[in-house]
């Protein structure tokens, strides 16, 4: 008997994703630091952009809207815009956009890369001081993946109850922040993209989608990882309780009365955010980091959702 072919929205979109990929021009030999911006305007980015420049001189690329005033903050600071994919039909989540965006742009190039997330990301030090020697996964919290419903509820949507239960005593570790060779940065952010397609639905283009695909990978060994203690040369921050953070001489200041290099999710601490935008905003309006949404808007996120939960028909 023929098999039909498996179809879903998730791969038709993939093999647009992969020849975007294949496409792309990689940034120059050397250390990079590469993010997805989509979204957001020169005021929300401000303290990435000019904290990394206070600290890093090498290339630097975000995917950007086609805003004028965002992009001319860019070229001021001497950060590469790039232009988003245009799509044919449906596509996933901007957090799984991203990976194909990261694979193009690293290429299978020298040097180190540094992905991460953009609004939520400021630097202190050097990102690539020590130099990566593998691919660096960093734990965002003291408590392993199955104290963790999000986490869980991903895993459990991309891979089934028994993996996801096999998965919950590993560290949580957390995909916004990813370090090492170039090339191994642009292999792991592939692998996300194929490991996502394994339902036969939009759920491995959600929001959450990455942060399984990533555990899984690191966790069973599909990549070379090296897994580094949070507050190290990366500082996650959204789950540690906001009086064990301060804000010391213009850093901010974990709870060992470390600094770290690179520092994620500040702004769930709302007097680190304000202390952070005080320093790093360049006069820009301090934007909360959470907006109501529109009555469209809340229509479409659950159009999303119905979406994601009904498989492809066979």
């Amino acid at each position: 008997m023929k098999q039909g072919a498996v179809r879903s929205d998730y791969l038709d979109w993939l093999a647009q994703a992969l020849e975007v990929e294949r496409a792309a021009t990689p940034l120059p030999d050397g250390d990079v630091v590469v993010g997805y911006a989509t979204g957001y305007d020169a005021a929300d980015i401000a303290p990435f952009v000019l904290s990394l420049r206070a600290v890093f001189y090498g290339p630097v690329a975000l995917v950007v809207d086609a805003d004028a005033e965002l992009r001319r903050f860019l070229a001021q600071n001497d950060v590469t815009a790039v232009d988003p994919p245009i799509w044919r039909g449906w596509a996933p989540h901007p957090v799984m956009q991203r990976f194909a965006a990261f694979a193009g742009l690293l290429g299978d190039r020298p040097g180190a890369a540094l992905a991460c997330d953009v609004r939520d990301v400021i630097f202190q030090a050097p990102p690539f001081a020590p130099a990566p020697a593998t691919l660096e996964a960093f734990i965002e919290a003291d408590a392993p993946l199955a104290d963790h419903a999000f986490n869980m509820k991903y895993l459990r949507a991309l891979f089934g109850d028994a993996q996801a239960r096999q998965m919950g005593p590993q560290a949580c570790l957390c995909v916004g922040t990813v370090l090492g060779p170039r090339a191994e940065v642009a292999r792991l952010s592939r692998l996300i993209l194929s490991l996502a397609a394994t339902p036969r639905s939009e759920i491995g283009g959600a929001f959450g989608a990455d942060q399984a695909a990533f555990n899984l990978a690191i966790h069973q060994g599909l990549v070379a990882a090296t897994i580094q203690p949070n507050y190290g040369r990366v500082a996650t921050l959204g789950l540690t309780p906001g009086d064990r953070l301060s804000f010391q001489d213009g850093r901010v200041v974990n709870p060992d009365g470390t600094a770290s290099p690179v520092v994620h999710q500040h702004d769930r601490h709302p007097h680190l955010d304000a202390a952070v935008h005080a320093l790093w905003g360049g006069g820009l309006e301090h934007r909360k980091r959470m907006r109501l949404k529109s009555v469209g808007e809340r229509l479409a996120k659950l159009r999303a959702s119905l979406r994601r939960r009904t498989p492809e028909l066979r």
